[in-house]
């Protein structure tokens, strides 16, 4: 988790790059808050965003604090039970978790510290954990090794580990996942790729690194989950501040001073 705080009185439009976590943004900005749009369709606050969001933005006016959660699936799917309606969406945190939103809200308005903000967060999750029943262990598994290989493996192979046939490990992980372990482990790469580049690396090492074909398969996985060119996720304000505030999923690794994970944006 990572908190964010928006310090200068101007309007805000960031648009969010897919990542391979179901994500709690919770809004503890005082005033109307962040507005996330997505399809077509507007959530004003605390929301949970699925997995392959497409076209996100969030946009306001002012200033604010935001704490962002990442849940790998396999925890999401223990808070919200199987991810399947969550994915491709953005809902409001409420729908989901009813007046504990509100609740959890309010702990972390008042808080001291961004310190005592995570504390309570972890607290709050922990208690909600096992609301519903895990995934499967071999699900859990060819999650894990979707991750571990960067994307980088094969449906047929993930069945031969888990003892399964391609078709129930297809069934078993898009039902409890939400998305299909093909689609995974492209968006895990993609992923990788993103933060790559991000870090200023050239697109064709970076197709290379990744495992795409060639840099015209990169910039068209690329736009498949951007909507951008390679050049302009690059850039990208939603991966800029990751070095800082998620510094394990950035190849350049720097590491924030000072123990708190609140980067400006501003």
């Amino acid at each position: 988790m990572a908190g964010f705080r928006h310090r200068v009185p101007a309007f805000v439009d960031i648009a969010m790059v897919a990542y391979p976590s179901v994500t709690l943004l919770v809004d503890l900005s005082e005033g109307e808050g962040v507005v996330y749009e997505n399809h077509g369709r507007h959530e004003r606050g605390s929301v949970v965003v699925g997995l392959l969001p497409g076209d996100l933005r969030a946009t306001g006016w002012g200033v604010g604090e935001c704490l962002q959660i990442r849940l790998e699936p396999v925890a999401a799917a223990a808070l919200f039970g199987a991810s399947t309606e969550l994915s491709g969406t953005v809902v409001a945190l409420e729908d989901v978790w009813g007046r504990d939103a509100g609740q959890a809200e309010d702990r972390l308005r008042a808080a001291a510290s961004w310190d005592e903000r995570f504390t309570i967060a972890v607290d709050i999750l922990g208690r909600l954990l096992g609301t519903y029943p895990p995934v499967d262990p071999q699900v859990a598994y060819a999650w894990r090794r979707t991750l571990t290989s960067r994307g980088r493996v094969r449906v047929d192979g993930l069945a031969d580990e888990v003892g399964w046939s391609r078709k129930r490990l297809w069934s078993r992980f898009r039902s409890q996942l939400g998305i299909t372990p093909k689609r995974a482990a492209r968006l895990v790469r993609f992923d990788h790729a993103a933060h790559l580049l991000a870090a200023g690396h050239a697109a064709s090492r970076v197709a290379t690194e990744s495992g795409y074909v060639d840099q015209s398969h990169l910039h068209r996985e690329v736009t498949t989950f951007a909507g951008l060119t390679p050049t302009a996720l690059a850039v990208a304000p939603w991966l800029a501040v990751d070095g800082v505030a998620w510094p394990a999923s950035s190849p350049s690794r720097r590491v924030a001073k000072g123990g708190e994970r609140v980067p400006d944006l501003r």
